[in-house]
């Protein structure tokens, strides 16, 4: 990816292990807390002896938990919500950060398909960037308050916040957590923070925050499960494995949206077949969209097309004459290009879309139906930001922030940090971008737990993240165990395809299957 469009991309066991949460630090909270009885607001004190947080730590209020309900297709769903933060500490035993975390638990575990309250679900979500909070993951989909963006989707003036009737709380409590940097999470020290933001360190803070929540409400016995958006799936795994190694919790499954899972596909050569190959289903999915023709056997069609004469196409010598202006012929009109950018490009058209697909306009590489008018149509190159990451999800930010303080009752002055871009400028790779790979920590989780379950969920018309990479990660997976512990689900739409209600009552509908088959 071009520079630009990297920054806004980068912007997603079988024991329980009971007693192994004390191990999260030196200097856990109490475990015991005292849920209200009455439907008001109170900042809640664990009761500790403890100095009290300098420097901008002393922004963070204490937690704020608060009681609601919301209406779901089974009925009237009572819960309590908890907006707060987990203490980490260094060596001496000083403060050394704060994650913020928001937290749903559903109050009647019975009535509402949990079981007993110890054994019911409960997953733990991350966005991605990697400097992204959790409020997309929170007001987007499985919270109990969604964020609706205007009549058509896409429009943030005119964002409104309701009732979820397809939270997921109605089969999984939640635990929305902001990486370090983003969101209302921060280091003690500014100059400290950059020492969470790598790869290993991150999933190390990440485990450690679950493990410590875990610990203090006493949910070790309870199946665990982990959710993550784009830079999120990495981070999920990841810190899947980070648990079962640093803190002896095993997680019984993950769910991830549009993921990252291997640096090399997602941010590789624009040059190389196979990538190419594996992102044109994508723009066939959105060219179908625009033109009302989408279903699954024209969409197999681009599959077939992009898997095999494509493919092989590109990785020789390119064609010339008739041959070569069939070809690219062939080509535009799949992918809706212009013939002669297909042509210039030499059928390499995955960087070629955003500028050339629509004359006048810029399309969005989180979802290539999405257009609007070119800001700089005298540019050739992109420069501006992207339609549906700069011009909507910015809204959830914003949202989010008045709905955590007039809501759930957690006022700070402290500025929320939707898409942290020193975070995402700051992140060490560890060996480089291309080397981020969640294949082996895949593969080891199904071969060493038995019951562990992973499903995937794409949208087809994802360009940043697109979901022939994720099929073919897939489909090159070892046979470990029984089948049907990896799923692939798509649906309509793009990175976000959630902000379609469709596809999120989809998507939500599934999971919830998911998770019922991991009982």
């Amino acid at each position: 990816m071009k520079t630009a469009s990297i920054l806004r991309f980068a912007i997603a066991f079988v024991m329980a292990g009971a007693m192994a949460a004390a191990s999260a630090q030196d200097r856990p909270k109490d475990a015991g807390r005292n849920q209200p009885s009455h439907n008001e607001s109170h900042n809640e004190s664990r009761g500790e002896s403890r100095a009290p947080s300098q420097g901008i730590l002393r922004l963070l209020p204490a937690d704020s938990v608060t009681e609601h309900s919301v209406d779901t297709p089974n009925g009237k769903l009572s819960y309590t919500a908890t907006a707060g933060t987990l203490s980490f500490y260094d060596q001496s035993g000083s403060e050394s950060a704060k994650v913020f975390y928001t937290a749903y638990v559903a109050k009647d575990a019975n009535r509402n398909g949990g079981g007993k309250a110890g054994s019911r679900p409960i997953t733990f979500a991350f966005n991605g960037g990697p400097g992204a909070a959790s409020a997309f993951l929170n007001l987007g989909l499985v919270g109990p308050r969604i964020l609706s963006l205007g009549p058509n989707g896409h429009d943030a003036a005119r964002a409104q916040l309701h009732d979820n009737p397809q939270t997921w709380l109605a089969f999984t409590d939640l635990v929305l957590i902001d990486p370090i940097g983003t969101g209302w999470s921060r280091a003690a020290k500014a100059d400290d923070a950059k020492n969470f933001w790598n790869v290993q360190s991150d999933a190390g803070a990440m485990a450690k925050a679950v493990a410590l929540y875990i610990a203090h409400h006493d949910r070790a016995a309870s199946p665990k499960y982990l959710l993550g958006e784009s830079y999120g799936g990495l981070r999920a795994v990841k810190t899947t494995r980070a648990l079962q190694r640093d803190q002896g919790i095993a997680v019984n499954g993950i769910v991830m949206l549009s993921p990252l899972l291997e640096g090399w596909l997602t941010f590789g050569d624009d040059t190389s077949a196979l990538r190419a190959a594996l992102t044109l289903p994508s723009l066939a999915a959105a060219e179908l969209e625009r033109n009302k023709t989408f279903n699954l056997e024209n969409l197999l069609a681009a599959e077939k097309f992009a898997m095999t004469d494509y493919l092989t196409t590109l990785s020789v010598r390119p064609p010339q004459g008739a041959a070569g202006a069939a070809f690219y012929r062939k080509v535009a009109k799949i992918s809706g290009l212009p013939e002669a950018t297909v042509e210039k490009t030499r059928g390499f058209v995955a960087q070629a879309y955003v500028k050339n697909l629509r004359a006048g306009k810029i399309v969005s590489q989180y979802d290539a139906t999405f257009t609007v008018d070119d800001p700089a149509p005298e540019r050739s190159g992109e420069r501006s930001g992207d339609p549906i990451l700069d011009g909507v999800a910015r809204a959830y930010g914003g949202a989010f922030a008045d709905y955590a303080r007039n809501e759930l009752g957690f006022k700070t002055e402290m500025t929320y940090a939707l898409l942290a871009n020193d975070v995402t400028r700051g992140w060490d790779w560890h060996g480089g971008r291309f080397a981020a790979s969640a294949d082996d920590d895949i593969r080891t989780l199904l071969s060493f737990s038995p019951s562990f379950r992973l499903m995937i969920a794409h949208g087809y018309s994802d360009m940043v993240t697109p979901y022939g990479m994720t099929r073919y990660l897939i489909d090159h997976l070892p046979p470990i165990g029984p089948p049907g512990r990896v799923q692939l689900a798509l649906y309509r739409g793009g990175h976000m395809f959630y902000i379609d209600p469709d596809s999120r009552r989809a998507f939500s509908a599934d999971a919830a299957a998911f998770y019922r088959n991991g009982e």
